[in-house]
């Protein structure tokens, strides 16, 4: 007997996959950069180990892992309870469907800030180290810090980076458009190529970008410069409009139409399966 496609591709079982498909890549999205990506790859090895057990019938193995997963659910909603709480309070704003709508203005702002900070450091020469988080989490190096989780001010960074305060040494990472964490430890680079005359600080901004897509922004203090390094590549002696325009570049995205997004295209094809594949005339 032939298999019949015709009732397996159904409105409703497209409906169905593309359900599972979204749901499974905006966990990825919530996730990505913290701690539970960890966990993700401890449950992949049980299922592998679950999936040997049934192929060998290994009824021990099969037995433990079986236990394995029963309590582990239970000890995932403890253990993870922040991260669970943070991604329905995201559903409970609708930020799975307009994540991204106010990004540019809250760069713009963010840019701002960055901006105000970096002329009046550069011109007094006082040193700094400030780390963007891209696509790749920096929650290594977060951990590392203090604590801040504020809203990003031109002022909140200058003090920062005075002179002989508690948390002056070290970087500022900022996450999300949010100050996460103070005097952080970033990887220090063993690079040749870099200069003799720089410092600590040019060191740990090139050691992030060899290992990170992240970017720094570095103030000398001994001549007030300001560098960017990303994707390891260290740009020196900036002016005020160098950078920003490199700023803008990196996170000032182009407003694509609504029509494109992952939701209407979504729509247009499920209409499609339902009206029998046949394209409006």
């Amino acid at each position: 007997m032939g298999l019949n496609w015709g009732n397996l591709i159904t409105p409703s079982n497209i409906l169905d996959i593309f359900v599972v498909w979204f749901i499974i890549y905006e966990v990825i999205i919530l996730l990505k950069g913290t701690k539970a990506v960890q966990l993700f790859r401890g449950i992949l090895v049980i299922a592998i180990f679950k999936i040997i057990s049934i192929v060998l019938g290994l009824s021990s193995v099969s037995w433990i892992t079986d236990q394995v997963i029963n309590w582990g659910v239970i000890a995932i909603i403890v253990i993870f309870q922040p991260e669970i709480r943070r991604g329905l309070e995201h559903l409970g704003r609708g930020s799975l469907i307009r994540h991204n709508q106010n990004q540019n203005e809250s760069n713009e702002k963010m840019i701002k800030s960055l901006d105000k900070a970096i002329q009046y450091m550069s011109k007094r020469r006082i040193g700094a180290l400030m780390t963007i988080q891209m696509d790749t989490g920096l929650e290594d190096y977060i951990e590392t810090g203090i604590k801040l989780d504020a809203d990003i001010t031109g002022e909140l960074l200058i003090n920062t980076f005075i002179p002989n305060t508690p948390l002056h040494d070290g970087a500022v990472i900022i996450k999300n458009n949010r100050l996460a964490v103070a005097a952080a430890y970033l990887p220090l680079s063993q690079s040749n190529l870099i200069p003799k005359e720089l410092g600590t600080r040019h060191r740990a901004a090139v050691g992030i970008s060899e290992v990170t897509d992240a970017l720094t922004i570095v103030i000398s203090e001994e001549t007030g410069e300001v560098s960017i390094t990303k994707d390891n590549e260290l740009i020196r002696g900036l002016t005020r409009q160098d950078y920003l325009k490199f700023l803008k570049d990196q996170f000032i995205k182009e407003q694509r139409p609504i029509n494109n997004s992952l939701i209407n295209l979504f729509l247009n094809t499920f209409n499609k399966f339902k009206n029998g594949g046949k394209h409006d005339e």
